[in-house]
This record gives structure tokens, C-alpha cells and sequence, in this order.
């Protein structure tokens, strides 16, 4: 008889270890997994659980000695395969949910989180749970990719491939949905407050990587089989969890679970720096001596959790500081982690620390506990001193999942299996350096005319006909294909909702029936929006796709882009657009925008190219879909979509008659930026009527932007404002005031003759105001020509012509809203930065939290802006901007959490009325004239900080002898810095009692500019920007007072008990009330004084603050100190505060915000006599009257 050997006698063991421990919970007739008395198995759990069962399998067919151990091997497969077929069941069992849940993402049509183990009925009521908990099904479906990969038949029907088709839906958009994650509780106090959760999407992305075109078939499957992922929903994942990484959500600043995102069984981060940062950061603030910590302030099981109920008050949650459960669960993803890392000392040290504190049973089974936790009579010991105390096992024993991790991890430590066996489809690979890339790009003529254009300019092209058979679509019609993925009559699914295919879909080609097709990409798409007109911004946008794609390009092929050049893109004397031929030479050199590029023709990328095949439109075919097969014969048998006519012949055209009309300059007048905000002028620091400076500290120079109010009720912030009058019934009342005496038979008439599209637009847009958009003017005795179709007309002809301003205005009075601007409030919001639209104050300012569909958000926008379309159609585009600058440089928005975007608004018309120097209504309808690549253009230089230049030139595009703006950043040393990043640079080197050390050549030069801090403090307040670690900081005060009071709003001491240093939760409240600060300047200062009092904190100059502080005194207190030394020293406030006769109680005479001098605004931060140091010296005399040694060094 042949003798088994060594290691045939280690695998009995663990057969004996996984069937005592795991198998032996299985339910023999339904195949779930359950440890509990009440049968409640969890999905998450039974996947973890049965990975052991599947990874001895694997072992036994490697390491087969006898038939016995291939007849285990099968064994155990089935196992598997019936475990796993278990609970595809019960999700089949709610396709109805899934079905729902694709459009509602509401947690009440989730799939259930348990099941009962016998029955596979749900356990649970759809509010009685949180069942939503998208890494639950994530991991499931990541585990099937895996076992299917390595040799198991799991799926079996074409109804159950479609079942996984639609959990891929079901998880796709992870990205943007809050969920319970993986401790089923939400926010941490437990209220059912679902969050975004980076350990979900961290599993959402490897899941979807993983399942992306596998055969659930295996190798017996054809194209049916396959399952389809859109790369654009995996890269969105990958770069909300990037963004979020190493925090795990609002309230847990970490989380242990992210272990399973980071190395086994997810690998979803490929960026390796930013691995072993979240590694690390786990092993500083949750590791212990019996496992990790779940998150910060965990108080499940512990001792002094009140067991009556399920949530926690907020105060609640520092009574669980360092006494939290410690979970050797997580020891076991570090063994892992060491396997598949090889790091072997690793492995060893967690393999030690394990073996101490598994439990044997009286079989000598090792079982690995769920938790140790500290015991009642060692609480106060473990308070002062933690990790002190002897920690006793509670909870589950064995907890299957840890249990199954374990004997994993020990069965690659022992060599019977490799990583490469556990992981067949090589996910650990992630972080490994990808080759270079090259962007395939097709040039397109869209017609013979174009062709020759093109050629004028030494460009060689082909038409859209010539490149047949492959055939040329926009996006939307690939969207509308994709609908029609993973539909179902049996189970009633519908497919794949129709949202929109970005450039990694649409850089692929497709095949259907021997036919390839090719799409546009999404940004060339000239359906709705106006954003598409602009060639330049068209451009733009081709730049940053190209960026995009060698950053997140990850399928086998070059990726091919196809540029149809169609009419738009001629100007009005018939001549291709420069900045379209400056692109595409650009592109013909093979470099651009830092992307490597070949362009040729279409037909030779056919063999490097990423090729999908779309079967399940071939079998929709098959099936006899009339109206599906209507639809691909209509795509099929047309080259390109129609281009929409500029003007209806069958409408009355507008004549060219030079007349002026009655109702002229009549948007400006109604304008909300203009009214609600201030007349801009351009004056200096001094008082009217004062003397000019007699020495040399006073440079004549311009200051910044002074805002005067015009009339009206005013608030502090300088709002107009009517408390009884809303803003539609304002506009019409002012109009019909100044205007009433015109009659609309008049306009009409007027209507007729009018010259330019601006008089036009007024016209109209007095009538829709007064009369309303379904008013027919029977121009022409023609009726039913409502003023809405005229609005359609004028829009289309101020497209064609480039006239901006027109052509925001009429948008808006047509409701237009951008395509994806549900999409691109999402990549904000998901980015962590709230997103608020309409001028403050609230509540007519709205804030934007969570995502909306793109009607609500629209309706919303234009609620908040009132009746100013112009404006609201600006916002939109102010946040597609945004979307798309955070999306491609995500530095302009460090230390930003909220972007309120009428002060943006406000703030481009401020710098846009310094540039030019003019007064703020010119330079409100110069901001609305400006093209949409200049809008862009004049926003980023705002949020990098850059110095910028306006030139005003003549437009060609608009053929009117008229002129357009452009933004130009001039090439000089010394850029405006950012105050955030000049303060923090002062505290990164050390600044403690000394400001003097941090003088240097660069302050000297930027202190010599007259008005520049009053202004990038401007900036930097309206743009919401602290500097770095400001809100731990400030956590850090509030631990040593009773509390700060900000503008009569408070920030109490017991913020440190609900919310830990580096909660994003706390920022997000700091931020709620520094945003109640009108004045952005003033807020500015307000930070900088807090900053000063965690200073005081920092260098221990008083351990206790004492009561409440009230900040914005102190920021009073630090302008007389610094008028004070005016006086005395004759500096420049003396021109308007500081006079010889000043007073403490002195009346603020150059109008500064909140009665603070304006000179005191235009400081620099650091020097004698920076603001720094005037706020020091405040904080000194204020709260540390004891402290001389900091008011002397200073």
C-alpha cells in the first residue's frame, strides 16, 4: 500500500480543520453557511467562508498522492459550486429589486444582506435592515469571477447569465452610492445614515475589473456567455477611491476593512504609494495587541455599549476611545497580504501574534475568535493607559470568516498552493508599472466640402463615406445599444439604463454581424448644449480626453479615436477654425498634451485596435425584436445623424432693418449678479477727498475692486434684497416700471426691423417675462408663433453666429440644461466637495449634498437663480467646468470642501472688472459675451492663483465687426500665491514665536503690490480655501475651550466627542459655519485666527484656553494693534483709519468688511507686521496675558 506523504497528511489536517470548522455550518439541502441559532446567513460572510473550502480544493488537485484525494478535491468543488449557485438563487429570487434599483439607487430596493439558511426566504423587512451594502454583492461577484476563472462551472442557464449581467449594473455605479458598507451600519453613530464607502467601491471596481468579458461558461460558453462592463463606470471607481483612499468614508476617517480593497481579495488600488499609505495608516491608529481595531470610536461589544438599543447618541462615541473590540480577523488579511506581497517577515510576525491568540476546542481544533474586548473591572486602567490591559474573546467562536481566511492563509504559507492558484485572473498584478501608451487618432471629413477645407491647410483626410464598411455614430447611439445588454423577459429586467458612454467606450471599435462600427466621442455630441460650439473649448476637451485615456487605459489594444470635422467647425467667412487645424497639426506630430499619438487612416487600425463584439445585439436579432431591429436597420443604414438645420424656412425670419428699440439693454437691467450684488468701481485706499500719501510707504497704485452698494435693502454682505417680493415677481415688477408704457404690439413691430440678435433677445425676453413664453406674437400674420419658437430660432442663429451672450440668455429662457450634468455635479460630490448654487445668503443659496438626476438638479438651479437665465445657464457650465478640472487636475480643489458657485461667479466678474477696470454690470455682461473656452480659462487661472491679462479683440466668428474677450496668463516671475498655501508653508517651517525668520526676497516683492493679499484674500474666501491640516487643528482648540463663537454661531467642545481629528463629518460642520461669513475677505482673517489659537495649542503656551472665544473679536482686536501702529509709525492707514486722532473706538472709514481697515485686509501674512503677527499679538494680550515671551519674540 502506498504511504502518503508529509504533505498529503497536512492536507488531512486542514480537510479535518475546514470540515469541523466551515462545512459543518452548511446546510445540506440548501448549501448556505450559518453559525447563527436563528439560520440568518450572510451573503458577505458565506463568500468569505467558503474561500477556504475552495482554496483546499485547489490544493487537493495540486497535491493529489492517492484517488482519495481527487475524490476530496471533487468533493469539495461541489461544495462550492452548491454554495455558490445558493445564493445566486436568492438573488434571482429578488430580480425585481435589481430591476428597481438600477434607476432608484434607494435602499429600500436593494438586495437583502441575509437570507435564511434553510429556506433561502429573506429574514428581514427592506426598512428593518440595512440591506444595502454594495460590497456585499461586489465580492460576490468578484469570487464567481475567480472560481469561474479557475476551472468551476457556477453559472448554468442564460437566465442566470443575465442575472450577473444586471448585478454588474447593480454595482457599476458604486462611485456615487451611499451605502451601509461593510459593517452594515451606515455612519458610525448607527441612525441608518447611509455613506459613500470606500471599502465598497474599492470592491465595486475589482469586481467589475474582474468579470469584465469572462465566459461564465467557462471554456464550453460562446459570445453569449460573456459579461460586458463599461470601462467608464470602473475608472469612475477608481477615481472616487483614489480621491477617498486612505479615509473610508464621512464619519471613519479609517477603517480596517480597507485591507480586503488594498491586497487580497480586491487588489483595487494600482497606485502602490498610495497602498502602503492606507496600510500604514491602519497599522498607526487601529492596530492593537489582539487584532485591529474596526474604525476609531467602534463601540460594538464593548462593555459600555447599551445593548437596548442599536444606535449611538453622538456624545456617546468618545466613551469608546481606546477601549474599542480588536478583531484578529484583520491579522489574518495581513498574513495575505504577506503571501501575495512575498513578504515573508510579515507573514511570520502575524502567523506568531495569531497562534497566541487562537482558541482550541476539545477536539484541538484551533478557532479563531471574533473579538477581544476589555472587561468591565479594566476600563479605567485601559483609559489611561491603552494597549495595557488583558483582553478576554467574545462574539462568535469560530468566526467562519476569520476562520476561512486563516486556514487560507496558512495553506499558501505552507507552499500547497501559489498566489497565482487563488488569484487565476492576476489581480495582484495591479500595481505593476503599465507600458507607455499610444493613442490611435482618425481624422474624419464629414463631406467632400470638408475635405478640400482641410486640405487648404495641408491636411490629408478621408470622408465619413470613404472609410466604409466601418461606419461612424455620436455616443448616444452606442448608449442606446448598451440599453439593450443584459435584458430578460423571464425575469423581468429591463437592460442596462441608458446613460452616457465616455471616451473609454468610445475609443474602442464594435463589430455586429460583420459590421465595425465607430463613435465619436461624447464631447463632439452637438444635440443640446451649446458647450460643443465653441471649437476652441472642442479642442480643449480632445486634450484632456487624450490625458484621460493614457492615465486609465487598460484593455488589450490601442485605443482608436475617431474626429469627425464637420460644419461647425467653419467660421463665418467659410475658413476652418484655427484652433481645430492648430489640434490636429498637433496631432499629425505625433505629441500632444504629453500623450503619445499616431493618426492615419481608419481601416490600418483595424488590427491594433480594441475590437469588442456585441453578441447580445446579434441575439436580440435572432430573438425577432421589431422594434429593436427597426432601430439598428435605421443606425445601420446611415453613415451619421443628420445635422439639425440652422433655421426653420417655414418661421417668418427676423428682418436686417437698423432700428433702435424700445425695450434696449433690458437683460442687463434684470440681471440678478448685477442687482444682488454691488456696483463695482476701480478707486484707492484713500478717503474721498483726502490728501495723496506725502511718503514713500504709500505707492500711488490701483487697489483692487471696491464694492459700493447702489440701492435698495441691504444686508450685511451687501445682498439687495425685497423680504415680501420674490425674484420672478422683482424682475417683472422692475421691468414693468421702467418699461410699462411699451406695448407688445409695438415690440412685435419692433421685432421685425430689429438689426443685431442683441436687440432681438431684448425684445423677447421682455416678452417672456411680461406676457410669457407661450405668448404668439403673430409676427407677420402668422399665428402661433409663440415667443418660445422665436426663442428657438434666435438661439440656433446665436449659435451659428458665436454670439455668447445671446446665446446664454436664450438658453436659459429655454430651459436648456447641460447633457451630463447630473455626471458632473456627481464627480464633484463624490470628490467630497458640496456644491452650492445661487448667490448667498440662504436660503435662497442652495446646497447640493448627494446626486440628483439632471431635471432635478436643472429645476433646482434655475429655482436658485430666479429669473436671471443668463446666470443659471452659467452656473451649469461653471460646474461642467469644474467636473471637468477636477477630473484632470484635482490640486486646484486641495483643502476646498463646499464650491459655491454664485460667489465663483462673483468673484470671475470681480477679477474680469480689475482686469479691464471697468465697473462690475460691464464686466458681468463681458463675462457673459466671453466664448466658453475663455469662461474656462479665466476660471482655472481663479482657482490656480495665476496672475491673468484681458485683451479685447476683433471677432471674425461673429461677422458683425464685433469683439471678444481673451484671458491671457502672461509670462512673469512672481504669480499671485495662494494665501492657504502661504500660511501653511509658515507653519510647515515651524513658525512658532518668530514671524521675522520667514521673511524672504519673495514677500518683500509681493508686499510691495498695493491691494494684492485684500485680493487673494477675496480669492481664497470665496473659494472656501483653509489651509493644510486646518480642521485637525482646529479639532485640536476646541479640546482646550469650552468652545469657539464665529459670527454668533458656535463651534462647543463636545464636537470632539462626537467626531474624531480627522473626520471629514467635523470639517463639514466647521465649514457650515465659516460659510455663514458674507464677507469672503473677512472669513479669510477669521482663519487665520484660528490658526494662530492652534499655535497656542501646538507649542503649549497654555493648556487650558478657558471658556468661549469669541474669534471675530479677536480679529477686531488685531486691526486696532495694527492701526495703532499706523498712527505711530504714519503708514499707509492713515490716509483713511489710522488718523493722528484715532481712537480704539474710531469709526472704520475706507469701508472695509465688517469694519476692519482695508490696509489691514492688504497685508501679508508673515513679517513684523504681517497679519500673523497683528493676530498674535491679539491672541497674547486676549488669552495669554502670561505668555510675554511670544508678544516680545514677535
Amino acid at each position: 500500500m502506498r504511504q502518503r506523504r508529509n504533505s498529503g497528511v497536512r492536507l488531512d489536517y486542514y480537510y479535518r480543520l475546514v470540515t469541523k470548522t466551515i462545512i459543518s455550518f452548511q446546510d445540506p439541502v440548501s448549501g448556505l453557511i450559518s453559525s447563527h441559532k436563528d439560520n440568518h446567513a450572510w451573503v458577505r460572510d458565506n463568500v468569505y467562508s467558503i474561500m477556504c473550502v475552495w482554496s483546499l480544493a485547489l490544493a487537493y488537485r495540486k497535491n493529489a498522492d492517492l484517488d482519495e484525494d481527487i475524490a476530496k478535491a471533487y468533493e469539495l468543488e461541489q461544495t462550492v459550486v452548491k454554495h455558490m449557485r445558493s445564493l445566486l438563487c436568492c438573488m434571482m429570487r429578488q430580480a425585481q429589486k435589481i430591476e428597481k434599483f438600477k434607476y432608484s439607487r434607494g435602499p429600500s430596493d436593494a438586495l437583502h444582506a441575509k437570507y435564511h439558511s434553510t429556506t433561502l426566504a429573506t429574514v428581514a423587512g427592506d426598512f428593518e435592515w440595512g440591506h444595502l451594502q454594495i460590497d456585499a454583492t461586489s465580492l460576490y461577484v468578484l469570487m464567481l469571477a475567480q472560481m469561474t476563472a479557475s476551472g468551476l462551472q457556477i453559472v448554468f442557464t442564460l437566465d442566470e447569465v443575465s442575472l450577473v449581467q444586471n448585478l454588474v449594473f447593480y454595482i457599476e455605479s458604486a462611485y456615487c452610492t451611499p451605502d451601509y458598507g461593510i459593517w452594515e451600519r451606515g455612519d458610525k453613530t448607527n441612525h441608518g445614515m447611509p455613506e459613500l464607502n470606500a471599502s465598497s467601491i474599492g470592491m465595486a471596481k475589482a469586481a467589475l475589473e474582474a468579470i469584465n468579458e469572462l465566459d461564465l461558461f467557462g471554456s464550453g460558453g460562446g459570445t453569449e456567455s460573456v459579461i460586458h462592463v463599461n470601462a467608464d463606470d470602473m475608472m469612475q471607481c477608481n477615481a472616487i477611491l483614489q480621491s477617498m483612499l486612505p479615509r473610508e468614508s464621512n464619519s471613519k476617517e479609517c477603517d480596517a476593512g480597507l485591507l480586503a480593497v488594498i491586497s487580497f481579495p480586491a487588489f483595487a488600488v494600482d497606485d502602490e504609494t498610495l497602498v502602503q499609505t492606507t496600510k500604514d495608516e491602519i497599522i498607526n491608529k487601529l492596530n492593537g495587541n489582539y487584532g485591529c481595531k474596526r474604525f476609531l470610536r467602534d463601540g460594538f461589544r464593548t462593555v459600555k455599549e447599551d445593548r437596548h438599543r442599536l444606535h449611538y447618541e453622538p456624545w456617546e462615541l468618545k466613551v469608546f476611545e481606546n477601549i474599542e473590540c480588536e478583531w484578529p480577523v484583520f491579522w489574518t488579511l495581513m498574513i495575505l497580504d504577506g503571501c501575495f506581497s512575498g513578504n515573508t517577515e510579515q507573514v511570520e510576525k502575524y502567523t506568531e501574534l495569531l497562534d497566541q491568540l487562537l482558541v482550541k476546542d476539545e477536539n484541538g481544533m484551533r478557532l479563531l475568535p471574533e473579538y477581544y474586548y476589555v472587561p468591565a473591572d479594566k476600563v479605567d486602567a485601559e483609559y489611561h493607559r491603552p494597549h495595557s490591559q488583558k483582553r478576554q474573546p467574545g462574539g462568535r467562536l469560530p468566526m467562519l470568516w476569520g476562520q476561512s481566511l486563516y486556514i487560507l492563509g496558512q495553506l499558501l504559507r505552507d507552499g500547497f498552493l501559489a498566489p497565482g492558484e487563488i488569484d487565476p485572473l492576476n489581480r495582484r498584478f495591479c500595481t505593476e508599472t503599465k507600458p507607455d501608451l499610444v493613442v490611435q487618432v482618425a481624422v474624419l471629413a464629414e463631406d467632400d466640402y470638408m475635405k478640400e477645407c482641410l486640405a487648404q491647410y495641408d491636411i490629408q483626410t478621408q470622408t465619413v463615406e470613404e472609410v466604409q464598411p466601418i461606419q461612424i455614430h455620436p455616443a448616444r447611439v452606442l448608449s442606446k445599444i448598451y440599453s439593450h445588454l443584459g435584458r430578460s423577459k423571464k425575469l423581468a429586467l429591463s437592460g442596462r439604463p441608458e446613460n452616457d458612454i465616455g471616451i473609454l467606450g468610445t475609443s474602442q471599435l464594435y463589430v455586429v454581424r460583420q459590421k465595425t462600427l465607430a463613435f465619436s466621442p461624447k464631447f463632439l455630441d452637438k444635440q443640446s448644449f451649446y458647450l460643443a460650439l465653441d471649437m476652441s473649448l472642442v479642442s480643449d476637451f480632445l486634450k484632456n480626453e487624450l490625458a484621460f485615456l493614457r492615465a486609465n487605459w487598460r484593455n488589450l489594444g490601442r485605443p482608436t479615436m475617431v474626429l469627425p470635422i464637420t460644419r461647425h467647425s467653419l467660421d463665418r467667412g467659410n475658413e476652418v477654425n484655427p484652433a481645430i487645424v492648430s489640434t490636429i497639426r498637433k496631432l499629425q506630430s505625433g505629441y500632444i498634451n504629453g500623450v503619445r499619438v499616431v493618426t492615419g487612416k481608419l481601416e490600418k487600425y483595424l488590427t491594433t485596435s480594441c475590437i469588442s463584439r456585441l453578441s447580445f445585439i446579434e441575439e436580440r436579432m435572432d430573438t425577432g425584436d421589431n422594434s429593436f431591429l427597426r432601430y439598428m436597420d435605421d443606425i445601420l443604414g446611415n453613415m451619421t445623424c443628420p445635422r439639425p438645420r440652422l433655421l426653420n424656412p417655414q418661421r417668418p425670419k427676423l428682418s436686417k432693418i437698423n432700428r433702435r428699440t424700445s425695450v434696449a439693454g433690458v437683460i442687463s437691467r434684470s440681471r440678478s449678479v448685477h442687482m444682488d450684488s454691488m456696483e463695482l468701481i476701480i478707486t484707492d485706499f484713500s478717503v474721498p477727498g483726502s490728501p495723496p500719501s506725502p511718503g514713500p510707504l504709500s505707492p500711488p497704485l490701483l487697489s483692487p475692486p471696491v464694492m459700493k452698494p447702489i440701492s435698495g435693502i441691504q444686508d450685511r454682505s451687501g445682498f439687495l434684497h425685497s423680504p415680501n417680493m420674490s425674484s420672478a415677481n422683482r424682475v417683472k415688477s422692475i421691468l414693468k416700471q421702467d418699461y410699462g408704457h411699451v406695448s407688445p404690439n409695438e415690440l412685435i413691430g419692433q421685432l421685425k426691423y430689429a438689426s443685431s440678435l442683441s436687440d432681438q433677445a431684448d425684445i423677447l425676453h421682455y416678452l417672456y417675462v411680461t406676457e410669457g413664453p407661450e405668448f404668439d406674437t403673430e409676427i407677420s400674420g402668422y399665428p402661433g408663433c409663440s415667443v418660445n419658437i422665436l426663442l428657438v430660432e434666435l438661439y440656433e442663429k446665436a449659435s451659428h453666429m458665436k454670439q455668447w451672450y445671446v446665446v446664454r440668455h436664450t438658453a436659459g429662457m429655454l430651459r436648456k440644461k447641460v447633457e451630463d450634468l447630473s455626471q458632473a455635479i456627481t464627480d464633484l460630490l463624490v470628490r467630497q466637495k458640496q456644491v452650492s448654487v445661487g448667490m448667498p445668503p440662504e436660503p435662497r443659496e442652495r446646497t447640493i449634498t448627494r446626486p440628483l438626476m439632471s431635471e432635478e438638479l436643472a429645476k433646482v438651479i434655475y429655482e436658485a437663480c430666479g429669473d436671471d437665465n443668463g446666470i443659471a445657464v452659467l452656473t451649469q457650465e461653471i460646474i461642467e467646468y469644474l467636473a471637468m478640472l477636477i477630473r484632470t487636475e484635482p490640486r486646484l480643489f486641495n483643502e476646498m470642501l463646499r464650491l459655491r458657485i454664485g460667489l465663483i461667479i462673483q468673484v470671475m466678474i470681480c477679477e474680469l472688472a480689475r482686469a479691464m477696470k471697468c465697473e462690475m454690470s460691464v464686466a458681468a455682461d463681458e463675462l457673459l459675451s466671453m466664448s466658453p473656452f475663455q469662461m474656462k480659462t479665466l476660471l482655472c487661472n481663479i482657482l490656480s492663483g495665476n496672475e491673468f491679462k484681458v485683451s479685447s479683440e476683433e471677432d471674425p466668428a461673429s461677422g458683425l465687426g464685433g469683439s471678444s474677450l481673451s484671458v491671457i496668463q502672461p509670462k512673469v516671475k512672481g504669480s499671485m500665491m495662494k494665501l492657504s498655501v502661504g500660511i501653511s508653508s509658515q507653519l510647515m517651517e515651524g513658525m512658532t514665536t518668530s514671524a521675522n525668520a520667514l521673511i524672504n526676497e519673495e514677500d518683500d516683492q509681493l508686499t510691495n503690490r498695493t491691494g494684492q493679499w485684500l485680493r487673494r484674500r477675496r480669492l481664497d474666501g470665496s473659494l472656501n480655501r483653509v489651509p493644510v491640516d486646518f480642521y485637525p487643528k482646529l479639532w485640536a482648540v476646541l479640546e482646550k475651550c469650552e468652545g469657539l463663537s464665529i459670527e454668533g454661531h458656535l463651534l462647543a467642545q463636545n464636537l470632539t466627542r462626537e467626531m474624531t481629528r480627522g473626520e471629514l463629518k467635523f470639517a463639514l460642520v466647521v465649514e457650515s459655519v465659516l460659510n455663514r461669513i458674507p464677507e469672503p475677505e473677512f472669513r479669510q482673517l477669521l482663519v487665520e485666527a484660528l490658526l494662530v489659537l492652534s499655535l497656542a495649542v501646538e507649542n503649549h503656551y497654555k493648556y487650558n484656553l478657558g471658556g468661549f472665544i469669541n474669534v471675530e473679536q479677536l480679529v477686531f482686536e488685531a486691526n486696532q494693534i495694527f492701526l495703532k501702529d499706523q498712527a505711530e509709525n504714519e503708514g499707509d492707514a492713515t490716509l483713511c483709519c489710522a488718523t493722528h486722532h484715532y481712537t480704539r473706538n474710531s469709526e472704520c472709514k475706507c469701508n472695509g468688511a465688517a469694519g476692519v481697515c482695508l490696509h489691514f485686509y492688504d497685508c501679508a501674512p508673515s513679517g513684523r507686521y504681517g497679519t500673523m503677527t497683528y493676530l498674535a499679538r491679539a491672541v497674547s494680550a486676549t488669552l495669554l496675558p502670561d505668555a510675554q515671551a511670544l508678544e516680545c519674540s514677535i
